[in-house]
């Protein structure tokens, strides 16, 4: 890949895996995310969460790398609500 996509695909993909060690999470292991999505809103929420971290690049810590990983983190998560609801509206 001509635009380091593969190694940003590793670095976003380490990202996310050592977020899991830092999620709010209960005793059984339910997220907020988890709450969030089974309420019907996880799209909407992810979107938002999207837009947050693009509004506040460059403004928070100057620019930031992390705010770019949060946009993709959010995105994957975006998609995956995107599939479920989807999936709801075929049955």
């Amino acid at each position: 890949m001509k635009f380091n996509e593969l190694q940003n695909i590793n670095e976003l993909t380490s990202y996310v895996e050592s977020t899991y060690s830092k999620h709010y999470a209960s005793a059984n292991g339910v997220q907020s995310m988890d709450l969030i999505s089974a309420s019907g809103l996880g799209l909407n929420c992810c979107l938002g969460n999207v837009l947050k971290y693009a509004s506040r690049y460059g403004k928070k810590n100057g620019a930031n790398r992390k705010d770019l990983m949060n946009i993709m983190h959010y995105t994957l998560l975006a998609i995956n609500e995107y599939v479920l609801k989807e999936s709801d509206n075929e049955t």
